[in-house]
């Protein structure tokens, strides 16, 4: 248990993978999602919500809601 608190990578992978469900489920549902950005609360309808890859985000990209506009 001690090595995944020092190295990290796996408990991050599996917040990564557990918020890229999340938006799946709310993209699926229709569900909009509220994110903070630029100091505001933003809601982002379903359409609008975009999940990267997993492996995507190994490299260190997160997974964000797409700019609209």
């Amino acid at each position: 248990m001690d090595e995944l608190w020092e190295d990290g990578r796996a408990i991050d992978r599996a917040l990564r993978e557990a918020v890229r469900e999340a938006l799946l489920r709310h993209k699926k549902l229709g569900e909009s999602i509220v994110i903070w950005k630029d100091g505001k609360v933003v809601w982002v309808p379903p359409e609008e919500i975009e999940v990267a890859d997993l492996d995507a985000d190994d490299q260190g990209s997160e997974v964000v809601p797409e700019e609209s506009g």
